[in-house]
């Protein structure tokens, strides 16, 4: 896609702004690639500006440039944008270039090449024909951009729970990156309200405090306000109020602590969506995995090195695992996940 973006004759327009915004904007000035502006939704023109452009709307962009490529600069999964962005993909050429959410570079063609025999490995680990259809797809979609490619491998959490996690009454689940409470609520929809306990763990002070009031009247339910990292320490966090917050070197600083320190016995699930510092967190889950082998749904789509750095690094701890592959809608490929079962 970048290749192609530099030889092309209509104007490039950035839709949407933000920090995908940025990081594409950056790419591109790296690339040598003019972009001519940018507009955002109806709701968000608000006479803003953006990196030295005047943010308009799509049909004040359409007058003034006519045909053109539209870059797709944000994430969603709200089914009304996604319709949006169809709806604008039918009527121009339409990429959602793949950055990193953490970490620099992009997942080209070079990339793909120098990681080739990581890649090969984790797709020939794969356990069913659809995890094998999910991964191809996610991976074209990366190099090329086209949204059509995360359209044909998209499931749903129900189908993830009922037919790979299938959890049963007796789980002791560990939420590590548990937002607001909405994937522990999303557990006891599946479990039936039956579960042995629950550890919930988040970071962000803004998010426990609601993580806390929507599960104070759970038994067995402990909620921790730290980060979770491969060891106990200290370090520095950056407390942005939403799913973005994440370990930085500046920030308010705040306790690390390992998987296997709060465990405190056994644990039969763990879901890891910690933005970004999945593998530190699953060397400090080590004693965990190979003890008590736990049901793991890890997320893949913050770094790069997600997609392959991820499964080879369970499998080096315990190597029976079944592992699985799913994407959920979402523009772009977020809401990406591995399971180990």
């Amino acid at each position: 896609m970048w290749q192609a973006l530099k030889t092309a004759r209509k104007p490039i327009l950035l839709y949407g702004m933000g920090n995908g915004a940025d990081k594409i904007l950056n790419h591109l000035r790296k690339l040598g690639i003019a972009v001519a502006g940018v507009f955002a939704s109806d709701g968000f023109v608000r006479h803003q500006n953006f990196q030295g452009y005047k943010v308009v709307s799509y049909s004040e962009a359409k007058e003034t440039f006519g045909a053109m490529i539209v870059l797709v600069c944000f994430g969603t999964n709200r089914p009304e944008v996604i319709e949006n962005i169809r709806k604008i993909a039918r009527e121009q050429e339409l990429y959602a270039p793949d950055v990193p959410v953490y970490g620099d570079g992009v997942f080209d063609r070079e990339y793909c090449l120098r990681h080739r025999s990581e890649l090969e490995s984790v797709y020939n680990m794969l356990a069913d024909d659809i995890s094998r259809h999910t991964f191809d797809s996610v991976v074209r979609y990366k190099l090329t951009g086209k949204i059509r490619y995360l359209f044909r491998c998209q499931t749903t959490p129900e189908e993830a729970y009922n037919k790979i996690l299938r959890l049963s009454k007796h789980e002791s689940y560990m939420d590590l990156g548990a937002y607001n409470g909405d994937t522990v609520a999303e557990f006891l929809h599946f479990t039936g309200g039956d579960y042995d306990r629950i550890i919930a763990v988040e970071p962000d002070k803004k998010n426990f405090r609601k993580l806390t009031q929507s599960t104070r009247e759970l038994e067995r339910c402990e909620c921790r306000n730290v980060a979770v990292s491969d060891s106990c320490s200290t370090g520095r966090f950056a407390m942005r109020g939403g799913r973005n917050s994440s370990v930085c070197r500046q920030g308010d600083e705040i306790m690390l602590d390992s998987v296997d320190n709060m465990a405190g016995g056994k644990i039969t699930y763990i879901k890891m969506d910690v933005e970004g510092q999945e593998r530190q967190a699953i060397s400090g889950a080590e004693t965990t995995i190979r003890e008590y082998r736990p049901k793991l749904l890890i997320s893949a789509y913050h770094r790069n090195e997600d997609l392959f750095a991820l499964p080879l690094q369970i499998r080096e701890i315990c190597p029976d695992y079944s592992v699985y592959f799913r994407h959920y809608p979402y523009i772009p490929a977020w809401d990406t996940n591995f399971y180990f079962i």
